[in-house]
């Protein structure tokens, strides 16, 4: 049974740091590329950052420069660093998986290619 498990969500003030796991099981981690995503209050789920199998990395531009992803197969986990949080970053988030056949290619942003997902943590920055 594959579960992702995210942690290190709460409440923050604009400008502080906070870094999400995703700790996963029950999947071949080391063949998955995995992603952040994201749902803010009324809003749709977002991408934000993904790392994929090869450790190529991508990310939504809002994020970029602020937010780190990286991978430790060791520890089948996957963290999230956001620095200089603002309050639109407020939202909860979302880690998911999917294995990728392909070596060195990069992450997908689409939702629809991630086949497994966490629960979610909340992460609030206020202003």
């Amino acid at each position: 049974q594959v579960q992702l498990v995210e942690s290190g969500g709460g409440l923050v003030q604009a400008g502080g740091s906070l870094r999400l796991s995703c700790a996963t099981s029950g999947l071949t981690f080391s063949s998955n590329t995995v992603g952040w995503f994201r749902q803010g209050p009324g809003k749709a789920r977002e991408f934000v950052a993904a790392i994929s199998r090869s450790r190529i990395t991508d990310y939504t531009d809002s994020v970029k420069g602020r937010f780190t992803i990286s991978r430790d197969n060791a520890k089948n986990t996957v963290y999230l660093q956001m620095n200089s949080l603002k309050p639109e970053d407020t939202a909860v988030y979302y880690c998911a998986a999917y294995q990728d056949g392909i070596i060195f290619s990069g992450p997908s942003r689409l939702e629809r290619s991630y086949d497994y997902w966490g629960q979610g943590t909340q992460v609030t920055v206020s202003s």
